[in-house]
């Protein structure tokens, strides 16, 4: 009769390595899944970003349109009039480039706010939020302190519809992530 031979290695894994493996598996796909979820959150803000930089530009080369310079004689010309918080701009019943008072960017100030809705769509102005409003429009109108018969700064604000906390204390110059504002300076120019 032929003997059979035993022999004592064993191939395969034990359960302590299949244990061990499971587990450094499960890790990576817990970390995997919460960099997705950063990722993700990332990725929103950004498209927000971006979306409120081009609704800041769209304002500032609005504001920009507007009449500051002189006239043939040489007197200065400034629109004030204008109401570009409107879904059309209308020649009379703004303030167009009037100094806006303090706080036009922390507050929202008449004559110096518009809301758009999640299209794009100017839905008004006013101090209160219209519904559907997605995003709040800001500006403010400031002469500059070393020429203010000749030169004037604006800033635009676009945020989210939100409350910006501390960001909307007076005075304060902080800009949330997903926010945009943009400043530009406007000198007068013969017409």
């Amino acid at each position: 009769m032929a003997k059979h031979r035993f022999s004592n290695s064993q191939s395969g894994f034990s359960i302590i390595e299949t244990i061990f493996a499971t587990g450094i598996l499960a890790t990576s796909v817990v970390a995997l899944a919460q960099m997705f979820v950063v990722s993700v959150k990332n990725n929103q803000a950004a498209r927000t970003g971006s979306y409120a930089v081009s609704l800041a530009e769209q304002k500032m080369e609005q504001l920009r349109g507007l009449t500051y310079g002189f006239d043939t004689i040489g007197l200065p010309i400034t629109d004030t009039t204008s109401d570009t918080a409107q879904p059309i701009e209308t020649p009379n019943g703004g303030q167009g480039l009037n100094p806006s008072p303090d706080g036009t960017l922390n507050a929202n100030t008449n004559g110096y706010v518009d809301y758009i809705d999640q299209w794009g769509n100017i839905l008004g102005g006013g101090t209160a939020l219209p519904n559907g409003t997605v995003y709040i429009r800001r500006w403010a109108i400031t002469p500059l302190p070393t020429n203010p018969n000749s030169t004037i700064v604006i800033q635009v604000l676009v945020t989210r519809e939100r409350s910006r906390g501390t960001a909307d204390q007076t005075g304060s110059t902080e800009r949330l992530k997903d926010e945009a504002r943009i400043m530009s300076v406007k000198t007068r120019k013969a017409q």
